[in-house]
């Protein structure tokens, strides 16, 4: 098991803190923006959840603003996912077939991760039959809050065989890790399990605090050092491993600061949705208002765009 760094819980909250005073030049706000949406996992992940609901998120996965031609002078691109239950791929896929948006489900018992193996590769088995191209899996908490880090371990690499094409995105649900340094650990564990193109991911959305700053920042510098080779990962083949915040990212402005913590963590090669995404459907919209606001000088309201 990998002897995973303490995290000076000051420091990478001070650190985390310098990235919300960068300053980014207006000519550059836009591309942030749509850079930012090109990123977005569309998801929706309630009880009530409906083909018809799908249906409608879908297409707008595939064209966020039916009038951006008209008011923004350009297409926008789609977004980068659309995320639903395992029961619903095979109706995503009835829309974003060939469309370029993959389609990501959870699986593995979400949001508690607490249901039997075999339930959870079934559940995975079954969602990349139906045309998933990416697995959100959450980790046992449970089993990794008691100390049984290979327990977690051995399920993480017995779900990405699981996987199979498919890419894997481990949730960490780290509103319920209480630390830093487990936030390390964790992020270590899964990212020795997984592989190239897989991604680390902070929550499910369904636990308060989702993703923070310095969570993510914690999570960044894990994918870091397996890439560099350094902290734990000396040693190791490195290996460039994809990051998702997901939950509580609302705003533009919000955006703007993962993606300037991104850059100065990861580099460029990272600014892309291969490499990063948000798990905040409720950004869309504002990134949308934020951008209007910029070729208009009008800020429009949420509803004018309709649900995300």
């Amino acid at each position: 098991m990998l002897a995973s760094p303490t995290v000076d819980r000051v420091m990478a909250e001070a650190r985390a803190k310098s990235f919300t005073t960068r300053s980014i030049k207006t000519q550059s706000k836009f591309a942030a923006l749509k850079l930012a949406l090109s990123m977005v996992d569309l998801t929706t992940l309630e009880g009530a959840d409906s083909p018809e609901k799908v249906r409608s998120l879908c297409r707008k996965a595939v064209r966020p603003f039916e009038r951006d031609e008209e008011i923004l002078g350009e297409r926008l691109p789609s977004v980068a996912a659309v995320c639903v239950y395992p029961s619903l791929v095979p109706v995503a896929k009835e829309i974003l077939d060939g469309s370029g948006v993959n389609i990501a489900s959870v699986a593995t018992g979400f949001p508690s991760g607490q249901y039997p193996l075999d339930v959870r590769l079934r559940d995975v088995e079954a969602a990349v039959r139906d045309g998933a191209d990416e697995i959100d899996m959450v980790i046992n908490r449970g089993a990794f809050l008691s100390g049984r880090y290979g327990e977690v371990a051995e399920e993480i690499s017995a779900i990405k065989q699981a996987c199979g094409p498919a890419h894997l995105k481990v949730i960490l649900e780290t509103g319920e890790l209480e630390t830093y340094d487990n936030v390390r650990r964790a992020s270590d564990i899964a990212i020795e399990r997984i592989g190239q193109g897989d991604f680390i991911k902070t929550s499910t959305g369904k636990v308060s605090p989702a993703a923070t700053m310095p969570v993510t920042l914690v999570m960044l510098e894990a994918i870091r050092d397996a890439y560099a080779g350094s902290g734990p990962w000396r040693g190791y083949e490195p290996k460039m491993i994809g990051m998702k915040p997901a939950g509580g990212i609302r705003t533009g402005k919000q955006a703007w600061h993962y993606l300037c913590m991104v850059k100065e963590t990861l580099g460029d090669a990272w600014l892309t949705p291969t490499w990063f995404r948000f798990g905040a459907s409720s950004l869309l919209n504002d990134l949308l208002r934020s951008m209007v606001k910029l070729k208009t000088g009008n800020y429009p309201a949420r509803y004018e765009f309709g649900e995300a």
